[in-house]
């Protein structure tokens, strides 16, 4: 029985070690794809609508009619410096937003307008949306509204802003007509100095052209989200291994509590690629999903962590459970104080958790490196922003941030740790 066990854990290892592989080759695959810029011959046949925009905050459904004079609005140039970017995917031609022009704080609707010179001949014409737009818009063209980015109006549902094409009506060729673009914010607390409105100018180009422009957008846009699919499906994989081998180990308390914790890191990790690729949740939702939801993940770690490989105190236990219920409160009450003494409160915590793991049972150095990249996934702010280690890097142009580095190290580690437990082992009693 022995030796049928320690086969199998270490096909299992193996197993393990191959699929990181291939997943992160499946991930820099995606990556280098996503990267690349524009096709010289795609953009060279398409106008970028960039340079000088009519701007005018508020909301007027009129303000979509060409008729409508504009020559009073302000003017917000929205012409990108070369090689700029978006902080988060790597975006490409990325201005500021209304913000950082003259409307600093400013939430709600605004409206943009220009005019716009289709070229003649025998080809259909096709408007590629704007990437990157805070948070929703609408885009007409001669008053006539051709689609946009989630539903405005009174109560807007708005969702992430991914490629969009909007197809010109058959006889625009060889006419001039007015773009414009209704968006809307939501507001926000602290809202940056540059946000606000459209980000990246939309483009005009002809079919096929659009065609090919628009995929290579939405191979942007995939890569930039990539990690945030791929890390939670083997999360939620690695979750079932544990519950799976809770039966047959002396660890099931860790185990158990891993698993849940894999469950709602996973989930919480999955919400970025779900509000950037499809409009299944609007950004209010993620919003909550985002500020609440990592403080019952931590609770949960520290409650597995609590149980690795000795009877767990219950004293951690409760200050787990505490902790959680400090941040909560913290967040309801909008305090940054009680939020950060919390977070560092979360910090000692895993502190004394992994004092316990290293006089605890084997594999020490295996559990206290998990855990570590746990602490460091979560509070990067404290630990690692001081040593100057950047949030986010942008291999082959997208941006890849530090926690997808960790959780890249950290799953196959846990996998590793999780098959460990597989075999009952002797328990260090609870000092």
């Amino acid at each position: 029985m022995t030796g049928w066990i320690d086969a199998t854990r270490r096909n299992l290892v193996a197993t393990i070690l191959v699929a990181s592989l291939l997943a992160w080759a499946v991930v820099i695959g995606v990556l280098a794809r996503g990267g690349r810029s524009d096709p010289g011959p795609l953009r060279a046949a398409a106008i970028l609508l960039d340079g000088g925009w009519r701007f005018h905050v508020g909301d007027d459904p009129h303000r979509a009619d060409p008729r409508v004079d504009d020559s009073r609005w302000e003017t917000i140039d929205l012409t990108a410096k070369p090689g700029s970017h978006d902080g988060d995917v790597g975006l490409p031609d990325y201005v500021s937003g209304w913000m950082a022009h003259g409307h600093p704080g400013y939430t709600g609707y605004a409206w943009y307008r220009r005019v716009v010179d289709v070229p003649a001949g025998p080809a259909s014409w096709d408007i590629l949306g704007p990437t990157l737009v805070e948070d929703g818009y609408e885009l007409y063209w001669n008053g006539q509204l051709l689609g946009g980015s989630g539903r405005l109006g009174p109560h807007p549902r708005v969702v992430g802003t991914r490629p969009l094409r909007f197809g010109l009506p058959a006889d625009a060729a060889g006419t001039r007509g007015v773009l414009a673009l209704r968006v809307y914010m939501l507001p926000r607390p602290g809202p940056g100095a540059e946000g606000g409105g459209m980000h990246s100018a939309p483009l005009l180009a002809p079919r096929p052209v659009a065609d090919a422009l628009h995929r290579v957008q939405w191979e942007r846009t995939i890569a930039g989200y990539i990690v945030d699919a791929i890390e939670p499906l083997a999360m939620f994989a690695l979750a079932g291994l544990a519950f799976w081998g809770r039966r047959r180990s002396s660890d099931r308390g860790f185990l158990a509590f891993a698993g849940v914790a894999l469950v709602l890191t996973g989930a919480r990790r999955l919400d970025n690629a779900l509000v950037s690729w499809t409009d299944l949740m609007d950004l209010p939702t993620y919003s909550v999903l985002a500020r609440f939801m990592w403080m019952p993940t931590v609770a949960a770690w520290a409650l597995a962590w609590n149980r690795w490989g000795r009877r767990p105190w219950r004293t951690l236990d409760a200050a787990a459970l505490a902790i959680m219920g400090a941040q909560i409160a913290a967040a309801l009450v909008h305090s940054a104080g009680a939020a950060s003494a919390s977070r560092l409160a979360a910090i000692a915590l895993f502190i004394v958790l992994a004092a316990r793991i290293a006089h605890g049972a084997a594999p020490r150095a295996l559990a206290l490196t998990t855990l570590a990249l746990t602490v460091l996934a979560f509070f990067g702010g404290e630990l690692l922003d001081p040593l100057n280690v950047p949030g986010i890097w942008f291999p082959f142009g997208i941006g890849v941030s530090r926690t997808q580095i960790l959780y890249a190290i950290f799953i196959p580690l846990l996998a590793c740790l999780v098959v460990r437990t597989g075999e009952p082992r002797p328990r260090t009693p609870s000092t």
